[in-house]
């Protein structure tokens, strides 16, 4: 699994005027099963976005196609999930 830690280097305002693109493109790839879970830091300088795992190079083509590449710098941690909470099992597997 990846964690993708998502840091705005731009003003919220042109953050908000791509918003719409990259939630668009969150929708596509969660319809893919490519995405786990995604949100916003708080407070709202950036995001996270949990990936299944995949080859590298497959979710570096998937992350620049987000339309907040114009808006943020992406930071990639592969997680190889160990242990797990009972409701978070399928975790193990990603």
């Amino acid at each position: 699994m990846y964690i993708v830690s998502l840091t705005y280097h731009r003003p919220i305002e042109e953050v908000d005027s791509h918003l719409e693109g990259h939630i668009a493109w969150l929708k596509k790839y969660f319809a893919q099963g490519d995405f786990i879970a995604a949100g916003r830091k708080n407070p709202r300088n950036g995001g996270v976005i949990l990936a299944k795992q995949m080859p590298r190079p497959q979710l570096d083509a998937i992350l620049a196609q987000d339309p907040f590449t114009a808006v943020a710098n992406y930071e990639v941690t592969e997680l190889a999930v160990t242990a797990a909470g009972e409701d978070f099992n399928n975790l193990l597997n990603q």
